[in-house]
Parts: structure tokens; sequence; C-alpha cells
């Protein structure tokens, strides 16, 4: 059991009463599915031996894309879509940040601010993609919602491969090693579309004060497969892992965590319901996609991502990447030690009255 969950179980009632008026209905079944995670609350899973009749019940994860202790296979499933993408090129990482005014607003209206932010991160990748060449590019965008020390922090992670590619001529053409695109232009120009697209918005309002400098960064990350890596281990695996967490006590919970300046470790102490509702806040709204392809890395562009691929396959040591097995679910008799069958999932009705 996570032990975020147990101490969701315990403190649930009391964390409704306090926070009853920021916890929206996301939340709300966020949590009701994270309580139900693995308990006889959940489905079960039927198994039966055919040598010696045993059988077993196993209940499901829940699913829900911010449990902590249900993502494994997702996480596994999105890495290996992404490596069947990588190219044998060097890969930049691009991060667009908000100002620390922004944030506010990330609590109030996070899926209008944050679908605001995909799209003025897609006309800046854009732009500077026609200005400097006439081809083709891809481009993954991932949203994180939080810095390290768990705050709301909304930024958005672009992995490029460093290169494009002319579809008329059929031509990759390989980029500088050491450079994408300059970091003070793109900071300057993701202030300049963001606050046109503010003053645009229907329902977005201007924090009365902001910086007249912004923050990215443009940073070579090499060959593609450690980027992604990184980012899957923040997207399907919960905010905080189980690890992190140092102690617990009737009161107060500390997690540790890697300054960003510093890369020294630092704790952090927090009273029960102040950690708990520290990690809530990060849940996402419902529909909103926080993985995003463009360019020739969309899933609508495989034909073209294939072709990309062929024309690279001289690249010295490497080889086209192949999908790998999908595995099944094995489960050993404990009587007999042969393998058992998966007789089928039992539906049980969704359950009511956890939380409202």
């Amino acid at each position: 059991m996570s032990r975020f969950i147990e101490l969701l179980r315990q403190h649930k009632q009391s964390l409704i009463e306090h926070y009853e008026s920021q916890l929206n209905q996301d939340k709300y079944q966020a949590i009701n599915a994270m309580l139900s995670c693995k308990t006889s609350l959940s489905r079960q899973t039927n198994w039966c031996c055919s040598h010696c009749s045993h059988h077993e019940q196993h209940p499901l994860s829940c699913g829900h894309r911010h449990c902590p202790q249900c993502q494994h296979q997702t996480t596994m499933a999105w890495l290996n879509r992404q490596r069947l993408k990588l190219l044998p090129s060097h890969y930049f990482m691009v991060t667009f940040t908000l100002p620390f005014e922004f944030r506010i607003i990330a609590s109030t209206q996070p899926k209008a601010l944050y679908q605001l932010m995909f799209q003025v991160a897609a006309k800046v990748m854009k732009g500077f993609a026609e200005r400097q060449h006439q081809g083709e590019m891809g481009y993954t965008m991932v949203l994180h919602t939080h810095n390290r020390r768990r705050d709301i922090h909304p930024h958005i992670h672009i992995i490029v491969p460093c290169g494009y590619y002319q579809k008329n001529r059929q031509q990759w053409h390989k980029g500088e090693m050491a450079y994408l695109y300059n970091e003070l232009a793109l900071a300057s120009v993701w202030r300049a579309k963001i606050l046109d697209a503010f003053n645009q918005h229907p329902t977005l309002a201007l924090p009365k004060r902001y910086p007249s400098t912004w923050i990215a960064h443009c940073t070579k990350v090499g060959y593609g497969e450690h980027a992604f890596e990184y980012l899957s281990r923040y997207l399907y695996r919960g905010v905080l892992p189980d690890k992190d967490i140092i102690r617990i006590t009737d009161k107060s919970v500390t997690f540790k965590y890697i300054d960003s300046e510093t890369k020294q470790t630092k704790t952090r102490k927090l009273r029960i319901l102040e950690f708990l509702w520290l990690i809530l806040q990060h849940v996402l709204p419902k529909g909103l996609q926080r993985v995003r392809d463009y360019g020739f890395l969309r899933g609508n562009a495989k034909k073209l991502r294939l072709q990309i691929q062929l024309v690279l396959l001289n690249t010295k040591h490497w080889t086209q990447p192949v999908s790998p097995k999908v595995s099944k679910a094995i489960r050993t008799c404990p009587c007999c030690q042969h393998e058992m069958t998966c007789l089928g999932v039992s539906r049980l009705s969704e359950p009511k009255g956890i939380l409202r």
C-alpha cells in the first residue's frame, strides 16, 4: 500500500472538512479511485489452476493516472512508444516556465491555463523552426505542474531531435550538436505570446504584476532515450514516490528532495493535511492530455516517421527500433507450481459513498 494512500485513508474526513472549498470533482474522483485501488472495493481478477483446482481472486488497480501505486505498465507502454520514434540524432530539451505570479491561476483555472500553455509553446516552436529552416520538425511536449519541493510550478518540457526532414527531397538535415535555439530569444517570444494569448482569452485574466524577463531553457540531452526516461518518472507514478518520504508521525510528514540550484538533498516537513493537499493540488482536470506530439512525431504521422528512419538506416551503430514483445500476466499456483489461468474479471458495482 502506498504511504500517501494510507495517510489519505486515515485522514480523509479531516481533509474534506479543511479543504472543502478547494476540492473539485476531479480531486474527489482521484481520491475515490486511490482509496479503492487494489482493495475489496475494486474489481477482482479470477484465477484457476487446471492441475489442482486451486482458485484465487486478486483486486485490480484503479488505473487512475494520479494513483501512485498502479501506473507502472502505463509508464512502460509510453516509454516503449517513444523508443519506437527515436532517431539517430542529438536531442535537446526546451523548457518553458510561467513566473510565480501566474501560479495562482493554475489552482483556480487549471484546464484553461494548461491548454493555453500547450498552444503557445507549440506556436513558439513552430515559429522558430520556420525561421531557421524549411522542413518538417518533430517534438514531444510534456506538462509538469510541480517543482522539486512539490509546490505548484507549471512548466512544459519539449523533447526535440536536432534536425529536420525535407519531404520533397526525402532528405534528413542534421542540426548543430551544441546549439538549437537561443534561450533569451525563446524566453522573449514565450513571454510575448503568453501575454497576447491571455489578452485574447475569454476567461483568463493577467495578474496585476509579473516580471519583465522570463526564463526558458534549451539543453542538450544526448541521444533522446535518457530524456524520455527522465520524463517518464514524473508522468504516471504519482507526484511523490514512497522512497522520498522519510518520516511520518501522528502530526507531520517529512520528505526529501534535491534542490534544483545546489543539487543537495534537502528535507521538507509539513503537517499531514498540508502534505495531502500539496499532492492533491496537482490532480489534472479530466480530459486534459498532458503529453502531446507534434510534427513527424504526432500519432498520425507514422508513415512519414518510418520514411525518415529508413533514410537514416545507414547511420553508424544504429538500427531501426522495433516493437517489444508484449508479455502477458502470469501467476504460479502456490499448491502445485503450475501456471494458472485467468478466468476473467468480476465486475463489481462502482463503490459509492467513499467521498462525495
